[in-house]
Formats: C-alpha cells, structure tokens, sequence
C-alpha cells in the first residue's frame, strides 16, 4: 500500500499574521543565537509544536519524511529526496549542521533556498515565537526558550509551505524523541544506524541511544530500519518499539560488488527491497551505498511502487554529498569529510585504505573537534591513517583549543 497521501491541508500557504521581515544578517544572526528568545521553560518539543501551530501549520500542506540515526542520515536524507526529485516530485531537503553558509540546510527542488527566503522564514518563525511567548506570560505560564534548531526548523517549514513543495525529507537533528522534526507528523520514518555520540544527552550504551532515536516511529507509519540497527542490542530496541506501534519495518540490506580503487571511480552495488532487485552505481565512497539503499528503501515504501531504475541511477549519480569525502582536487587529493565520531571516522578511513592503501602515500591530515566528542576515539581511528597531522580548531563555542587536540596527537606525527 502506498504512504503517499494528500497533505491534510490544500490550497496555498500563507503565514497567519503580519512579520516584520529581517535582513539576511539579522536572520543569520538570530539563528545563530537565539539569545534574544529565551525564557525558562525548555527547551520542549512542545516549543515547536505551539510555534508550528502560531503558523497555520506550514507542515501540513506537504508530506513529511523523517530520517533519524547517529551516521549516515545526512546523506540518506540527500539520496531520498534526490530519488523522488527523480520521480517526478517537487521534493525539499532539511540537514544540519552546514558547512558554510545557514540557507545549505534548506533545499527545493535541488537547490539550496535564497538568502531571501531564508530570511522570511526565519522571520515569520521568529514573530512566531515571540507570539506564542507573549501569551504564555498572559496565562501565567513561563516563556519557552527557543533554540537555533528550533527557530531554524520552523523556518524551514515555512519555506517549504511557501515553495509548495510535494514532500520534504528532514533529517532530525540529535535523537528523536525529543527533537524539533518530531513536532511534524511524519508518513514515513527511517534510522539509518545507532552508534555513540550525543552520549551526556542521549545516554552512554547503544541501548540508550536507540531507545531515544527508537521513538520516531510511531503506529501507522512506514518504518525503515537501515543497515546500523542490526547490532543485537540494538535490533531489540527497534523490535520491541515497533511491536509496540504495530508497524512492520522495511530491513534494509545490500551488497557491494565493486569498490572504487581510485579517486573518482563509481562503488557498485545491490539492495532488494519488497518490490524489486535494484543495482546501481554512484561516484562515491564505500561507505555510501548503505546510506543509498536505506534511501531506496524508504522511497519505494513511500511511493508504494516500484521505483523507475534509470530515474533511479540518474539521481544517484547526480545527488551531491557536501562534506562527504568530498574531493575538492586531486593533484594533489583534497578531501574533506565531516567524520565527527569513532564509527564515522573508522568509515572515512576505511574508504580512503580502498582508493589510498599506503600511508606514506596519503595528504596531510589537517583536523579539528569539538570538545563534546569522544576526541581520544577519534583521534585513535584517525592519526594512525595519516603520515602528517595539522591540528586546528573551528569557530564554533564548542571547539576544542588547538594545543588540547594536539597534545592528543603523537608529536612525531605533527607537521
């Protein structure tokens, strides 16, 4: 049976009030500190909730599509709404974090959304919250704080209803339960894998963590499991919740036939699903054809057919992965990839040992953490792959100083 459906709403979306309209830089500089929005309740889910609501639910004039899971969701997230792009949809994309610019976390149609429409966005979430805000300090109740991602969500949304899209995929942004994207009602949810990050929000044991991210899936949805959730504990957790909603998952699965042995070459591969045997091919790392087939999977369950195999290869050699071994040049190789704990670093490595297999041979690893992760794990999968190591540190307020990430490193490996 097909998850595709009529939006509850229909017609043309407008934002439900009047909105003062921010520049670009005022838009940029709430999302990123919403300092100016805050109270003492919260953060909740029910922040985004009551804000979705101020707004005339932009959500519910398109379908919602979930994409949770410690690795992979990013680019599951690309991959799906690049496949329904390919069959004929006007499909929206929602990830974090971006790599430069805030609009990259927002696509339609392909394309990353105008710093205009971000900004109207962000302006309509904000008046938004300031609205739901006011009259919570009426009845007497305490005003919400509302995040960056909560703002930046709601956003989204707006933008999306604006664009009158078919369907937006949103990757979560950390768990599930609790998350921003799960104030939307989703037909469809996925989760790519589980592995330990987020550990002081989302607990320390894989259990944990997939109880937390386990809870997207709710009675009546389609359920994909990817390739991650098969370590038994884990598979547990996402059993057990599923009997708990009376859903079937789709278990995703698939084989590689061919790995790339240089740098451009295609990884081959096959996934079955319900409906048929698929094999494609895609200028990507060894690690991505999981992430292709969880996207496989959750497309085909959501359009309840077969999906058109040359649309198919079309859209999957075409979908870009920003900051996913990414290659930026190749005399000399340039590469950059978002690697942010063990379980993704010991991927990134292990595609670079298929196109790279001699360290000596390799670039300089120039490398920064926040000092939120679990820094020694990386540090122990990553130096060890590299002849040479820069240490740095990015902008953001939770980076770890430089010398911290250096001391982590052999010195004979620094350059």
């Amino acid at each position: 049976m097909a998850v595709l459906k009529m939006p509850k709403c229909s017609g043309l979306y407008t934002v439900p009030f009047e909105f003062d309209l921010l520049s670009f830089g005022e838009a940029v500089g709430l999302a990123a500190d919403t300092g100016r929005i805050s109270g003492d309740a919260g953060p909740l889910l029910e922040t985004v909730v009551d804000m979705l609501d101020e707004l005339g639910r932009p959500d519910e004039y398109f379908d919602c599509i979930q994409v949770a899971g410690t690795n992979g969701k990013t680019s599951t997230t690309r991959f799906s709404a690049a496949i329904l792009r390919g069959e004929g949809l006007k499909a929206a994309l929602y990830t974090s974090p971006q790599l430069v610019r805030y609009p990259e976390r927002m696509e339609v149609d392909g394309h990353v959304v105008s710093d205009e429409a971000f900004a109207r966005g962000v302006s309509a979430a904000v008046e938004a919250g300031h609205r739901v805000n006011a009259r919570r300090v009426v009845a007497g109740e305490r005003a919400y704080t509302i995040t960056p991602f909560d703002l930046l969500t709601a956003a989204a949304l707006v933008v999306f209803a604006e664009a009158r899209v078919d369907v937006a995929v949103l990757e979560v942004g950390m768990g599930g339960r609790w998350d921003a994207t799960s104030a939307t009602d989703p037909v469809a949810v996925a989760i790519t894998g589980i592995g330990l990050d987020h550990t002081r929000i989302l607990g320390d044991t894989l259990e944990a963590i997939a109880g937390e991210k386990a809870a997207v899936i709710k009675p009546g949805r389609l359920v994909v499991l990817g390739e991650g959730t098969h370590e038994p504990s884990v598979q547990r957790v996402m059993d057990n919740r599923c009997r708990e909603c009376g859903v079937v998952p789709l278990v995703v699965s698939h084989t590689t036939t061919k790995v790339p042995a240089h740098v451009g070459d295609t990884v081959e591969f096959s996934c079955t699903t319900p409906r048929a045997i698929y094999t494609s091919s895609m200028v990507k790392p060894a690690y991505q054809p999981q992430n292709a087939a969880c996207a496989i999977m959750l497309c085909e369950g959501y359009l309840g057919r077969e999906l058109d195999h040359e649309a198919l290869d079309a859209s999957l050699m075409g979908c870009a992965t920003p900051g996913r071994f990414d290659v930026l040049g190749t005399d000399p190789l340039k590469l950059i990839d978002a690697c942010h704990n063990p379980q993704s670093c010991e991927n990134f490595v292990s595609a670079l040992d298929e196109i790279d297999p001699c360290v000596e041979n390799r670039p300089t690893l120039l490398c920064a953490a926040l000092a939120d992760k679990d820094v020694a794990g990386i540090v122990d999968v990553l130096i060890p792959a590299f002849p040479r190591v820069v240490v740095t540190q990015t902008d953001s307020d939770r980076a770890l100083p430089a010398e911290e990430l250096a001391a982590l490193v052999d010195s004979d490996k620094l350059a």
